[in-house]
């Protein structure tokens, strides 16, 4: 039985390689529209004759964000998101996505994703919606989990995994107990926000650490202490400004 898709992108030549792309990989599968924009995907929807098996789908459209199409009609039929962005996944999988590829696609990245959807019908898939809802779910609004894009792989991290956070040429880290580090894309300013304070604490504009990584301190002038972090042995100074306070925060004031 041929395998029917639509391909949602604003740009002609992504959208068109992406087709080329496809069909090179499996030439029994119809391309049903080509569609640019949140109201061409609506209007199509509403006069559509024909159901697709499965949906391609930029983000950013030329009419605004692909998302919004979900707050005017319901799509039941997985997803398959493409764009070159990469913040959007919880989001992702929240509205029935089954991958989430980053532009320029790579063929064997939508190889898999292809085998992906064959495979999800003759098997029980993984629910990532439920994964996406569980992610953001708790009692309090302090940061629970991050959702780590390892390849074509999305690895849910706790935060009371993480030893601690710190920024390099720009971009922010987490160093995991298990000796992992893995970019996320939040500032340590957002996560100085978020996380819980009593755990965690900024010692200076590189770092946010937890008090259980802290293997040792000493003291290195009168208002600056050397701390010795675990696992990784990484050395950082508390700040001039930020002593006080992390010695309050270190005897929990």
């Amino acid at each position: 039985m041929k395998m029917k898709i639509i391909i949602i992108e604003d740009e002609p030549r992504a959208a068109q390689r992406l087709e080329k792309l496809i069909l090179e990989m499996d030439s029994s599968i119809q391309v049903l529209a080509q569609l640019d924009s949140v109201e061409s995907v609506i209007e199509w929807y509403t006069l559509k004759e024909e159901v697709p098996d499965l949906w391609f789908m930029d983000i950013h459209l030329a009419d605004g964000s692909a998302f919004e199409i979900f707050a005017k009609i319901t799509i039941s039929q997985p997803i398959i998101f493409t764009t070159a962005f990469d913040q959007y996944a919880i989001q992702a999988f929240k509205v029935n996505a089954i991958d989430y590829l980053l532009k320029p696609i790579k063929k064997e990245e939508l190889k898999n994703a292809i085998q992906k959807y064959k495979s999800s019908q003759e098997s029980v898939v993984f629910n990532y919606a439920e994964l996406a809802k569980h992610l953001e779910s708790g009692n309090s609004n302090k940061l629970k989990r991050f959702l780590i894009r390892v390849g074509q792989t999305l690895k849910p991290i706790a935060v009371n995994d993480v030893s601690y956070f710190y920024t390099e040429n720009r971009i922010t880290f987490l160093f995991t107990k298990k000796g992992k580090r893995y970019p996320i894309e939040y500032s340590l300013d957002k996560l100085e926000e978020d996380l819980d304070g009593a755990t965690y604490f900024r010692i200076n504009r590189q770092f946010i650490v937890r008090v259980s990584a802290i293997t040792k301190m000493v003291v290195v002038s009168k208002s600056r202490v050397k701390l010795y972090l675990d696992p990784g042995s990484v050395e950082s100074i508390v700040s001039t400004e930020r002593s006080g306070k992390f010695k309050k925060w270190l005897v929990g004031n």
